[in-house]
């Protein structure tokens, strides 16, 4: 996929489902990890652009990075998000501003295993199971234009759902904290 963005939509609809047990700052942080070697491979020109890190085991690692960096990047990444009363929907997006290890975790590891599986759909020079397989046994199992629908479509429904969470749940929990 083009870098990074793509690869989000899917992350916000985990973030739908498993609230609070999920980081999707940290999940992006694994996203941009993911690509660095992509990134690195496109400006020497390169012929294989997916390399050791767009494999599990590889994913594996750049999760473990991202568990241990990521966790205290992103929290200081939030702390310049502003926690202001009137913020509303934005102020309960940011949640705390201490990432737990169970959030941080799965964040880390969904979003580097989830972008090895995405990609490996539309990559031709990927091997997600190398060393132990060679060759790519999930490309094409759709097209790159119903893969991006998906990631698009995935963090619409995402974006959807945490929207009705908010009306349902989060804008009272905000109003308590308020008057307490």
């Amino acid at each position: 996929m083009p870098f990074t963005p793509f690869h989000m939509g899917p992350g916000c609809a985990v973030k739908a489902v498993l609230g609070r047990h999920f980081s999707l700052t940290v999940f992006g942080f694994a996203q941009v990890a993911m690509d660095l070697e992509t990134l690195i491979r496109i400006l020497r020109s390169h012929n294989v652009l997916h390399g050791a890190s767009h494999t599990y085991i590889g994913a594996a690692f750049i999760a473990m990075v991202s568990l241990f960096v990521g966790r205290p990047v992103c929290q200081i990444l939030l702390r310049f998000w502003p926690h202001e009363d009137d913020l509303g929907l934005l102020d309960w997006l940011r949640g705390p501003r201490m990432i737990s290890w169970t959030a941080a975790l799965t964040g880390a590891f969904i979003g580097t295993f989830s972008h090895v599986f995405l990609d490996s759909i539309m990559h031709t020079d990927m091997e997600p199971f190398w060393p132990f397989n060679e060759g790519n046994n999930s490309l094409h199992l759709l097209s790159v234009s119903e893969l991006h629908v998906l990631c698009v479509g995935a963090g619409l429904v995402g974006g959807l759902f945490l929207l009705v969470e908010y009306w349902l749940f989060g804008r009272h929990k905000l109003g308590r904290e308020k008057t307490s």
